[in-house]
């Protein structure tokens, strides 16, 4: 959220999340057979992140996992996909929205709390 620069309401305190799935070693690997990786999706409504978000968001993710208790895997194996959900592709409250959809529902929220 501090990135994306979005406002702090509950709109996007609700629905800004992270989820982990912790796969046996044996799961994953790459061709040499490595399996010490850690990969972060990053899912954003369509145009979120400009460059320099993508920028920040990729080296923020990237310094906290490896800055992690236990054995973290080196930043270079430390994936960071950013993944943009397709216009209309963003499903909040029964609707799948789109960005000028979110926009003005975040307006919306804003205008009721006052801020």
């Amino acid at each position: 959220m501090t990135i994306e620069g979005v406002p702090d309401i509950a709109m996007f305190r609700d629905n800004t999340a992270a989820f982990i799935h912790e796969l046996p070693a044996d799961a994953i690997a790459n061709v040499n057979g490595d399996s010490n990786y850690v990969r972060v999706q990053v899912l954003t409504n369509a145009g979120g992140l400009n460059r320099d978000k993508q920028i920040a968001v990729v080296g923020r993710l990237t310094e906290l996992i490896a800055a992690a208790a236990g054995n973290p895997p080196p930043p270079e194996r430390i994936w960071v996909l950013l993944t943009e959900a397709i216009e209309g592709g963003w499903g909040l409250w029964d609707h799948a929205h789109t960005n000028a959809e979110l926009v003005d529902a975040a307006r919306s929220r804003l205008a009721a709390h006052g801020s």
